[in-house]
């Protein structure tokens, strides 16, 4: 195998090896302060080529949460034996570089007073680490909500039923529907949140209703087009779902006739959903369902949605106001 010619590697062959690389060379003044770079670092740093930089011009251009940490780690670098690698952002208008300054540490690596290193733009490969620790947040706190919200729903549904079957079905049908909700959710451009579009949310929510053949046609869902945070997704996923096993147990779902519609619209500061059946078997005001399921609709709604929920027992059918705070959607 032939062996390399290192007289063969110019100066120019050098040069042009390191600006294929993005490296920018500079050199600090240890006794002077003052900086040198090549044209690659002053482009790095948006500053124009100058004999006279000096590393508090550079320091002004660093982001104030940052300067105060590398100016001393640049100074610190004289008592570290090896390489060092400092990390740190840098302000070009209204733009944020990260840059990576590499170099040797220790007196014994400075030559005639001079330091050496080099300077790497790794905004990239930032921004790449930011997305993966948003990313891995944003999990984290989605799986510790639906944790306790499982636990929450397991300690109450062992409450309101009483049978282990029962209770493992009431407890199952409760978490398919969150489940279901949580499928809509997907994160917003720019790092907005997240978010599921109402319609959608609802469709979801009573597409096992409206697949059953029995029921096929007799479920309407026209609601305004708008989004729903995911915290707001979680809440309405129970309320509907509560809405909808009442329904067929007592309500128009319960009867081959029986039809529903939900419909919605602004309200002010509020949005209304209005929950309407139509076709079932009548209902009496004294017979409104009084379990753990009403409560926790009625508790959720005005807590976690600060809105109210209303019912109208009428003759044609049950009607189901739901005011949602329009400022608490998008949460």
């Amino acid at each position: 195998m032939p062996q390399s010619n290192p007289s063969a590697w110019s100066a120019t062959s050098l040069r042009l090896a390191i600006s294929a690389a993005g490296v920018a060379l500079w050199s600090w003044n240890v006794t002077t302060d003052k900086f040198a770079m090549d044209e690659h670092g002053f482009a790095l740093w948006n500053l124009p080529p100058s004999d006279s930089v000096t590393f508090e011009d550079l320091s002004a251009h660093v982001h104030p949460l940052d300067r105060e940490r590398v100016r001393a780690a640049f100074v610190a670098t004289r008592a570290i034996v090896g390489a060092y690698e400092i990390d740190f952002r840098i302000m070009v208008g209204e733009e944020i570089r990260w840059i990576s300054a590499r170099g040797i540490g220790d007196d014994a690596a400075v030559h005639m007073g001079l330091a050496y290193g080099i300077f790497l733009d790794v905004t990239g490969r930032k921004q790449a680490e930011e997305g993966h620790e948003l990313l891995a947040g944003e999990m984290s706190h989605r799986v510790k909500n639906l944790l306790a919200i499982a636990m929450g729903l397991t300690q109450l549904t062992s409450r309101s039923t009483t049978t282990a079957t029962e209770m493992a079905s009431d407890l199952t049908a409760r978490l398919a529907a969150l489940g279901r909700a949580h499928d809509l959710v997907r994160p917003l451009p720019g790092h907005q949140g997240t978010a599921a579009l109402l319609g959608d949310l609802v469709a979801v929510l009573l597409s096992p209703y409206e697949e059953t053949s029995a029921f096929s046609g007799r479920i309407r869902v026209a609601v305004p087009r708008m989004g729903v945070g995911e915290a707001t997704a979680t809440t309405l996923a129970l309320v509907f779902h509560e809405l909808a096993t009442n329904s067929l147990k007592y309500g128009a779902l319960s009867a081959d006739t029986g039809q529903l519609d939900i419909s919605g619209g602004n309200d002010g500061d509020h949005i209304r959903i209005v929950w309407t059946e139509r076709g079932g078997p009548a209902v009496g005001e004294g017979e409104r369902p009084k379990g753990y399921g009403s409560r926790l609709v009625e508790r959720s709604v005005s807590g976690q949605l600060g809105g109210s929920i209303d019912y109208d027992w009428s003759e044609g059918g049950l009607i189901v106001t739901l005011r949602i705070r329009a400022s608490k959607l998008a949460h």
